[in-house]
């Protein structure tokens, strides 16, 4: 999911949607032709999403009689919304949803399953990009919802502060991404050669994946979270150490929980480089960088790769779109599902977001050419593997994100942030993941 979105998530409230009522959405129940659609904010704005969405949402209607209820709604009340709507059976006909939340929403019993036959509606298997297909539900059981809107991780960088500092070329391994960050970093003036979200939970739970992934670290193998064990300490101080130990990273950082910030001092020449996903594509471009005055690369990965290493530069983000299993117009709900993920849609919408198509046919389209597009396209298909697909999904993301952000603000105040240190807080993060909590 974005996290420049996400402000909090309720473990709790995850546990209650298990356990809850599996009603759905009914859409205006005195109209079948009429569906309620709520979208989660993707643009800049919950304007900005109406702007892109009205007119796209009014073709549908022209080619099909159907007409859309739209409500974007924010992050911050998406999932209380949810809530309520499985529990009341008051709620929409379709809903997009961060994508790491697929199987805990699944687990709901609230939403339509997208069997052989329900896929068939939407254009089958065969429509999406294989690797966004892993993001959409438990596995061994039929998807609970299928991909919308693509994301991946990669490294930006500032081609005039490479230049400045020597550098003709980006990193391609995680020790030449030191080296080099250590040569952009002056901290006289106020330069860094890394930008950080530091106060991100989400942000500290994906790296901590994917490095700890790169140190061969397999989460919930055997029923244990398994969150303290060697490869994970190593994962998550890879990360901590931009900060603590190699000291290329602003200890201001540590209270970045949006990229509002991160992208406007990416722009301004603050920091040379920034992990980030690839909506931020429209985000730099927005606080006045040029394309030309960027590149994106695949995050470099450390070179050899530790013993059991994966070459895991993102998890498998996006957005998905689902539908609820009481739906008053199912029919009508799933021929919206097909519309906004056929490859027109795909082109315009993604596109408008700084995301990436879902479908291999909308990257025909020059927007979707570009050096950078190219890049984020091969990560999500060559080198993302997907978050744990379980319904504590959310549990982990909270635990281990919060555990990272915590030791970044130690890292940044100063204190020493060791593998004993790292492993003790992960050892208590892992224990009250086997608690519940």
């Amino acid at each position: 999911m974005k996290a420049r979105r996400i402000t909090a998530l309720v473990t709790g409230a995850i546990m209650v949607m298990a356990t809850g009522g599996c009603g759905g959405g009914g859409g205006d129940k005195s109209s079948p032709k009429t569906l309620t659609y709520w979208a989660s904010n993707q643009g800049r704005s919950i304007q900005q999403d109406q702007q892109v969405l009205g007119p796209e949402l009014k073709k549908f209607e022209q080619r099909t009689g159907i007409k859309v209820k739209l409500e974007v709604i924010g992050w911050p009340d998406l999932l209380n919304r949810i809530l309520a709507a499985t529990s009341s059976g008051k709620g929409p006909d379709v809903l997009n949803i961060g994508n790491t939340w697929s199987a805990s929403l699944q687990a709901t019993g609230a939403f339509q399953s997208f069997d052989d036959a329900t896929l068939a509606k939407v254009g089958g298997r065969g429509r999406f990009i294989p690797s966004t297909l892993t993001s959409t539900g438990a596995a061994g059981k039929p998807p609970g919802f299928v991909p919308l809107y693509g994301l991946a991780y990669g490294l930006f960088y500032n081609k005039k502060l490479f230049a400045q500092a020597g550098l003709k070329n980006p990193p391609r391994t995680w020790q030449e991404l030191v080296a080099d960050a250590k040569r952009l970093t002056d901290p006289a003036k106020k330069r860094y050669g890394v930008g950080m979200l530091g106060a991100s939970y989400t942000e500290g739970a994906h790296f901590a994946f994917m490095f700890g992934a790169q140190n061969g670290a397999r989460l919930f193998q055997g029923g244990q979270p398994g969150f303290d064990s060697p490869a994970m300490v190593a994962g998550v101080r890879q990360y901590l150490d931009l900060l603590g130990t190699d000291k290329v990273v602003d200890p201001a950082d540590a209270e970045y929980v949006n990229d509002d910030q991160i992208l406007k001092d990416f722009a301004a020449g603050k920091f040379g480089m920034m992990m980030i996903q690839s909506y931020a594509t429209a985000g730099v471009r927005e606080n006045g960088m040029k394309d030309d005055e960027y590149g994106v690369e695949q995050i470099p990965l450390p070179d050899p790769l530790p013993a059991g290493g994966r070459r895991v530069a993102s998890h498998v983000a996006g957005i998905n779109i689902g539908v609820f299993k009481n739906s008053g117009n199912k029919d009508g709900a799933l021929k919206l599902v097909d519309f906004l993920t056929s490859p027109e849609e795909q082109k315009i919408l993604n596109a408008a977001w700084g995301s990436l198509p879902v479908v291999p046919q909308a990257y025909d389209d020059p927007k979707f050419q570009t050096p950078a597009i190219q890049t984020f396209r091969k990560v999500l298909a060559e080198a993302a593997e997907t978050l744990p697909m379980i319904p504590q999904e959310a549990q982990f993301e909270t635990l281990v994100g919060n555990t990272v952000k915590g030791l970044i603000a130690d890292a940044a105040a100063g204190r020493p942030v060791d593998d004993a240190t790292v492993k003790a807080r992960l050892a208590d993060a892992d224990k009250k993941m086997q608690a519940g909590g």
